[in-house]
Formats: structure tokens, sequence, C-alpha cells
């Protein structure tokens, strides 16, 4: 007898672990996927997510239900009466004078502002993006406009654009020359405005652009230096690409912002003289000399379906050109 004989025989027999005994129920659960770990879990998320939820039904989705609701009816704002005409407030917008006047300003006030605020914001992240002295404050001075309130901005700016006692007439006429009417004139509002707007969000573009640029890889950076590339090619060839995240996320958030502005407008511009987007007709026509309510909900709709367009069509296209590595 061999000695592996002898130890296949003394070996003692191995045996599995004893399993741990599973009810019925149990089984049933695990066969549908709904343990009782994961209905635990389940119950504390609900516990957490459950009343921003219902916060969220409440405050934002119930009111657009409504106005949606209120944008079929002919209804006079403080009249108990309202008649329900359909899709006939949208055909009249729509096939009013003002629907294209409306339509062209916003328009124009989303592109110069997005536009504006992430070329301008882009510029100053780069002046920013040192180590020289200073510069703690000046980006502190920077973003401190962003946080200030729409109608504090909007009457000092209009005390400086004002054409009989402001900053910019008495410049003028230092000169000799006459300050432009710029409250008065329409297209010379809309731009009055436009710099406002700029001026006030131009901190939060950069100061974000400031953070995508600190968080770039400094090694790619110091290799194409050694290769020889200067600074504006780094920037164009390396830096401006790896900020496409930054970017599309600025691209979204200023255009949304820039479609809903309404305190600068309100308060440069009361009677919306060349200045009436779509959030500041629906304004004006539900609390101006008008109290269409229901034409101003349905104007309210318009921009929400265009707010909602841009985004998707934004996460649709747009996004296929962010790298994120």
């Amino acid at each position: 007898m061999t000695h592996t004989d002898i130890s296949r025989r003394t070996a003692p027999p191995v045996t599995e672990p004893p399993r741990a005994s599973v009810t019925a129920p149990e089984r049933r659960s695990a066969r549908r996927g709904w343990s009782p770990r994961r209905r635990r879990d389940f119950l504390i998320f609900l516990a957490f997510a459950a009343p921003n939820l219902l916060l969220i039904a409440v405050f934002t989705y119930l009111p657009l239900l409504n106005n949606i609701y209120y944008s079929t009816l002919d209804w006079t704002l403080g009249s108990p009466d309202a008649a329900v005409v359909g899709l006939g407030n949208y055909v009249t917008f729509f096939t009013s004078d003002d629907a294209p006047r409306v339509l062209g300003t916003t328009a124009v006030f989303m592109l110069f502002t997005v536009g504006g605020s992430m070329a301008l914001g882009l510029l100053v992240a780069l002046a920013l993006n040192t180590k020289a002295r200073g510069t703690t404050f000046a980006r502190a001075a920077v973003f401190a406009p962003y946080v200030l309130s729409g109608v504090g901005v909007g009457l000092v700016w209009l005390f400086i654009f004002d054409p009989g006692y402001g900053v910019l007439s008495w410049i003028f006429r230092s000169f000799g020359a006459k300050s432009p009417e710029w409250i008065n004139d329409p297209q010379l509002a809309l731009v009055m405005v436009i710099v406002v707007y700029v001026w006030k969000n131009l901190g939060y573009c950069a100061v974000v652009f400031l953070a995508g640029l600190q968080s770039l890889p400094t090694e790619v950076m110091e290799a194409a230096s050694l290769d020889g590339a200067n600074g504006v090619r780094r920037f164009l060839s390396i830096s401006l690409p790896l900020l496409s995240p930054t970017t599309f996320f600025l691209l979204i958030t200023t255009m949304l912002s820039s479609l809903q502005a309404f305190d600068l407008i309100r308060i440069m511009t009361p009677l919306g003289n060349g200045t009436s987007t779509l959030i500041y007709e629906a304004y004006l026509q539900a609390f101006g000399a008008y109290n269409r309510a229901g034409y101003s909900a349905a104007i309210s709709v318009v921009l929400f379906a265009i707010l909602l367009v841009v985004t998707v069509l934004q996460l649709r296209f747009v996004e296929k050109k962010v790298h994120y590595a």
C-alpha cells in the first residue's frame, strides 16, 4: 500500500458548509428582485427624497399645469368669469404683429448676453489664472456683481445711462457731444440692457471658467511647452478642448438664465421700449394696461416650450462635442 492510498483513507471527508435556511417569502421576494434589504433601502431613499419631490411637484409642476390650463382661457385678471378658447390665445399671439418683434428681441438678447458673458468671462478667467499679487481680491471683485440685487444694479446703471443727468451724459458733454437717448431709443435701450446684463453675469462665467482652467492637467501643458507650443497654441489646441465640459455647462445655464431675465429689464425699461422679451411681454400683458391673464399665460407656455427645446437640442447635439476624458 502506497503512501497516497493511506492518505486517501485517513483524510476526513470534505463536507459543504451548511446553507442558510431561506424562507418561502424571502425566496419569492428574491425571485421578484425585491429583497428585504432593497425594500429597506427604497424606504430610506423615499424618506429623504419624498419631501423634495413633493415641494417640486407643488411649487413647480402644479403651477406649470395650471398655467397651461389658463392659457386656454379668455380671462381678464381679477375677473370671476373666463371663457374657454382652446388654442385661441396661441393663434392670436403668433398671428399678431407682436410675435416677430418679441421673438426677435428675445433671440437678440439671448445671443449677445450669452456670447458676451462667456467670451469675456473666459478672457477674465485667463487673466485671473495667475499667481500674481492681488488676484484673490480681483476674483472677488469680478464675482461681486453677480450676487448683487438686479434691482439695485439696474437703478445704478440707469443713473449712469440717463441722457439728462447721468454719468455718461456728463462725459459726452465734456467732449462737446450730445448724449444718446439710451432710454427713449428702442435700439439703444436694448443695447443698454444687454451691456448691464453682461456686466452683471460676467463674474459667474469667469469663476466657472477659472475653476475649469485650474483643473486642467499640468503635465499635458508642460509636455506641449517642451514640444515648442506657444501660449496661444496651447490654449487653442489643449486648454479650449479640455474646457468643453465647462463650456457646455455654462452654455446651458447662461442661456436659460438669459431667457428668464426680468429684473434688469423691469427696472431700466419699465414700458418695455424695445426690450420686450417673452418673459417681459408676458408680464406686461398680465399686469400692465391689458390685464390679459389668459393671453399672458399662453406667452409663458411658449417661453417654456422654447426653454425645453433649447435644452433638449443642447443635450442631444452639443454634448456630443464635449470631451470628458
